[in-house]
């Protein structure tokens, strides 16, 4: 209980003296979020690639999965989205580098005002404006703390369905009953199956000294800027913070795409997931009777 009042009294506190500063009408922020994700080759059709093999795929996507993220924010609203960059010369990738882009989040906005979530997507060469309420998550919030620059964190846990595009997910190409649609880009016809869900725990740490319930992707919730996301190989960490930039950004709600709501949008990402894998046990296939 001790515990508990103590880090109560060091919250509100917090909140006290960063409130003037972000009490002004015309408040904003932007927070600079590096994003790295260790990927895991050990059930990536493991038993017909090559160590070799294997290596030069991971040392070819790491660039893919470090990425540098920008997420800009007032009292009610944020946009999060990736930094543009220019490639390095050699960087190649080719066909990869084309799918990865097809499973990389496009600009995510929130409201929390609202309770609106919105994700401008380009899948496969077709544009979808996924539209969906924020997630509630449920965060037990913890008495630890740690400095990230000059803010004091404190930690919060939650537990989410894992959604995101897992390359693992390429162990079994689909039998010709569960592969009917060969569209699986198409929002027609499309069924959404009850599946045991994947549950991930999230481990964050958030500063009440911005004192703004935003944070990275869909996360957000808590009495603080959220400066640091663990969930699972994927670690988001803050590097650098701008108060009211001198040059305001505009907040543009994304309105291009078919409108599909998460559920159905993971839906087809998954019948492509399963198109792909078909493809991909064909090929590795072909050398055994």
């Amino acid at each position: 209980m001790k515990k508990k009042s103590r880090r109560s009294i060091t919250i509100i506190f917090l909140l006290l003296i960063s409130f003037l500063s972000f009490a002004q009408k015309d408040f904003q922020g932007k927070a600079y979020y590096q994003s790295k994700t260790a990927m895991d080759m050990s059930q990536f059709e493991g038993r017909q690639m090559s160590e070799d093999i294997k290596k030069r795929i991971t040392e070819r996507m790491k660039n893919m999965l470090e990425k540098t993220y920008i997420l800009t924010f007032n009292q009610i609203e944020s946009i999060y989205k990736e930094e543009e960059k220019l490639e390095s010369p050699g960087a190649g990738g080719g066909r990869w580098r084309g799918m990865m882009s097809s499973f990389t989040a496009g600009d995510q906005y929130k409201n929390v005002k609202e309770q609106t979530w919105l994700q401008d997507q380009e899948f496969f060469g077709k544009q979808f404006l996924i539209k969906d309420s924020l997630p509630q998550l449920k965060w037990v919030m913890g008495s630890e703390t740690k400095q990230i620059g000059q803010y004091t964190c404190f930690k919060a846990t939650t537990t989410k369905i894992n959604t995101d595009f897992d390359f693992n997910s390429f162990r079994r190409p689909p039998s010709k009953e569960e592969n009917t649609e060969r569209d699986s880009t198409s929002v027609k016809n499309l069924s959404v199956k009850e599946e045991q869900p994947d549950l991930i725990e999230v481990v964050v740490w958030y500063t009440p000294q911005i004192p703004v319930n935003q944070g990275p992707g869909d996360y957000w919730g808590l009495p603080g800027l959220i400066l640091e996301v663990n969930e699972g190989r994927t670690t988001i960490l803050c590097s650098k913070i701008i108060i009211n930039p001198e040059e305001k950004a505009v907040i543009k709600v994304p309105s291009k795409g078919k409108e599909v709501s998460k559920e159905v949008y993971h839906a087809i990402v998954k019948k492509k997931t399963e198109e792909m894998q078909e493809n991909f046990g064909r090929r590795g296939g072909r050398s055994r009777r």
